[in-house]
């Protein structure tokens, strides 16, 4: 049976019908795609694998339209660089369609004026024929471009490929589109959580400063206000520990006082040598110390490691005050958490900046409290020291007539124990009025421990009558050594004085040590008492410095500190709820004597600097 005209054959319809799968196969998986992929360019490069496929074309480009440049936009690949292809909105092909909003068909590329060779130089391509359509939205404004090179089987492409490449250009500009919109709402909402959190962050922060300013403002104590900071900008920041570094006002001794979110809520207070740790370096630079990882630094000291927890990340400022930095303030991460953030560093620079101004403050205040008691104070003892000058006299010299009687030689005893009283009395009266004008006179001589310490048992003995404490001595006798004997004594004296009051009410055991470690004269004055309050621990040794005592001055252990330090010693306290032991330690320049010999009169020495002057 014979075909009739213009009737397709079997094997044409089978073709067309092949090819109308084809077509409606990759459509539908490009609308899968759509909807279900959020990346733009695995989008894109699928609609241009498909449309390379089904056109038969050699390959595809597509151009995105930049508005704020008129330009077209697309990458290609050369050799191993990726190169951005940019083309001006009605030059070339591409540009061209952009401009018209039409698609154009190409039988032969260089015959066509519109083309631009440079392209084909560059990758070194030959382009021949070409088919270029708009991609437009919904709104019907053309977006980009996509063009199709080279026709494969057949010379040219034809109006069923044109329709074809429309299609798929529709379904190109909705992803386009669609991935736009998507990615400013992505942005947005982004922008939003950023301002949202920045806006939590604030108010977090100000509730922290409000809080840090009520806390500061009642602290009774430095080691208070430091304890109401660092808990709570720890908890902050999210920092398992935070420390705080201060210069004495007096000596410029450097003290950190640590916080340990994970141990006891209690403050650890340490010395720290200049120029040794980060916090020192924070202070002496006067800059932000950053450390990631604590582990690989090598300034770190030990005792900026001694926290509960593997220490890792730090973060350290200095503390202002007043154009020179009066102390450093630290964070301290645990091994497995990230660095510390810019808006922790803000944080820290707040805080930072009103603990320098309470620092200041309490010290200042505590300075002006000082100085309005020693005013007080010195006017109070000048006064004393003025009314005992008669009646000392006077008594001096009745003493003196009592000793020259001929009445009996205990008199005589009882008349040179009295004058030593009130040696000791003059002494004292000097000595307090020395400190407050910051005199150091001291005398060295030879002397000998065993006669020392059996005058002082017999004149601490009217401290311990009537009360239920035991004295007990484990002195050296044999020791000669070199310091000045009033002031020594009346170091002891305080020591005693005050150990026996803290054992007043129960009574207990009060035991004094004296011995030579090395090169040092050791004295020590051990009491089984309740211990020191905390809130004093940390300033034993200030002026005014008292535990509520009725009638003290808070001058005892400060005067002790000073009568050590004229002798180039050091002063040292243990304290716990079984007792306190206070050590005092004197060096001995020269060599000791372990023998009993005859003393030498010596000249007193007058020291004007920390190495002080001793005779031979």
């Amino acid at each position: 049976m014979e075909q009739k005209s213009g009737s397709k054959s079997p094997d044409e319809l089978r073709a067309a019908l092949h090819r109308e799968q084809r077509v409606s196969a990759a459509l539908r998986e490009v609308g899968v795609a759509i909807g279900t992929t959020l990346d733009l360019d695995e989008l894109l490069e699928l609609i241009l694998d498909r449309v390379t496929e089904l056109v038969e074309a050699d390959r595809a480009t597509l151009y995105l339209l930049d508005e704020s440049k008129n330009e077209l936009v697309s990458r290609i690949v050369v050799g191993q660089n990726v190169r951005s292809i940019r083309l001006k909105v009605g030059h070339g092909i591409a540009g061209t369609v952009a401009q018209t909003g039409k698609p154009f068909r190409i039988h032969d590329a260089y015959a066509d004026s519109r083309f631009e060779r440079q392209w084909d130089q560059l990758t070194g391509y030959r382009t021949t024929t070409m088919l270029a359509t708009p991609l437009k939205n919904h709104l019907g404004r053309t977006i980009g471009v996509i063009q199709v090179l080279n026709k494969k089987r057949e010379e040219q492409f034809t109006d069923e490929d044109e329709a074809l490449l429309n299609a798929l250009s529709t379904q190109a500009a909705v992803a386009i589109d669609n991935s736009r919109l998507f990615l400013s709402l992505i942005q947005k909402n982004k922008q939003l959580l950023d301002t949202k959190d920045q806006l939590e962050r604030k108010l977090t922060d100000l509730e922290l400063l409000f809080d840090l300013e009520r806390k500061t403002a009642g602290a009774r104590s430095i080691e208070e206000l430091i304890t109401a900071t660092l808990s709570r900008l720890s908890a902050a920041c999210g920092a398992r520990g935070a420390s705080v570094l201060l210069a004495e006002e007096d000596s410029g001794d450097l003290v950190e006082y640590a916080f340990d979110a994970q141990a006891e809520p209690e403050l650890t207070r340490r010395g720290v040598k200049a120029g040794e740790g980060i916090l020192p370096a924070a202070m002496d630079q006067a800059e932000p110390v950053r450390v990631a990882d604590a582990g690989k630094d090598p300034r770190l000291t030990a005792s900026e490691l001694a926290f509960s927890f593997e220490v890792g990340p730090i973060l350290a400022l200095p503390l202002d005050g007043d154009g020179r930095a009066i102390g450093a303030v630290g964070l301290f991460g645990e091994e497995s958490t990230p660095s510390f953030t810019e808006e922790d560093l803000a944080l820290v620079r707040l805080v930072g900046a009103n603990v320098s101004t309470a620092v200041r403050l309490f010290r200042a205040n505590r300075a002006r409290e000082v100085s309005e008691r020693l005013t007080t104070i010195g006017k109070l003892l000048s006064q004393v020291i003025h009314d005992f000058k008669t009646p000392m006299t006077v008594i001096s010299g009745y003493t003196q007539l009592m000793a020259e009687s001929e009445e009996a030689e205990q008199r005589a005893l009882f008349a040179d124990e009295i004058l030593k009283q009130f040696d000791l009395l003059t002494a004292m009266q000097r000595e307090v009025l020395e400190f407050a004008r910051g005199e150091r006179t001291i005398f060295i001589r030879r002397v000998f421990l065993k006669k020392f310490f059996a005058d002082l048992t017999r004149h601490l003995g009217h401290e311990i009558d009537g009360r239920a404490v035991e004295l007990e001595l484990e002195v050296d006798t044999k020791v000669v050594a070199r310091f000045d004997e009033n002031r020594v004594a009346r170091a002891i004296h305080n020591l005693t004085r005050n150990a026996v009051e803290a054992m007043a009410e129960h009574g207990g055991r009060l035991t004094i040590v004296a011995r030579l470690d090395g090169e040092d004269l050791v004295i020590a004055v051990r009491d089984t008492g309740p211990g020191i309050p905390k809130e004093i621990e940390g300033r034993l040794f200030q002026s005014f410095v008292t535990a509520g005592k009725e009638g003290g001055t808070g001058l005892g252990l400060a005067i002790v500190k000073k009568i050590v330090e004229e002798h180039g010693g050091t002063v040292s306290v243990r304290s716990s709820s079984d007792g306190t032991e206070f050590q005092l330690r004197f060096p001995q320049r020269e060599s000791h004597e372990t023998e009993p010999g005859p003393e030498k009169k010596e000249r007193p020495a007058r020291s004007r600097s920390a190495a002080q002057k001793t005779d031979a």
